[in-house]
């Protein structure tokens, strides 16, 4: 039996006043989570993922509020500018 293909998502890590790590997936909104360190906000990451594609899979409305709302993001780059 091939091994079925599974869905990467790009997820978008920011650190916050408070120093957590949080943690968004465009691709699916209302995906946030948060951590305070990488290792557990990737652990995090993957739970909440898991649990918007099972809402999805059950709810239509959520269904339909990926296809309206979700955008992949490509990585264009990082700059710090001084006004």
């Amino acid at each position: 039996m091939p091994e079925v293909a599974r869905k990467q998502y790009k997820v978008l890590i920011e650190r916050d006043d408070d120093g957590f790590f949080v943690a968004s997936v465009p691709a699916l909104p209302g995906c946030y989570t948060q951590a305070k360190n990488l290792t557990e906000l990737k652990l995090r990451v993957r739970d909440a993922i898991k649990l918007c594609l099972n809402v999805a899979r059950e709810n239509r409305p959520y269904r339909q509020r990926i296809k309206q709302f979700s955008y992949e993001l490509e990585f264009v780059g990082l700059e710090s500018v001084t006004p």
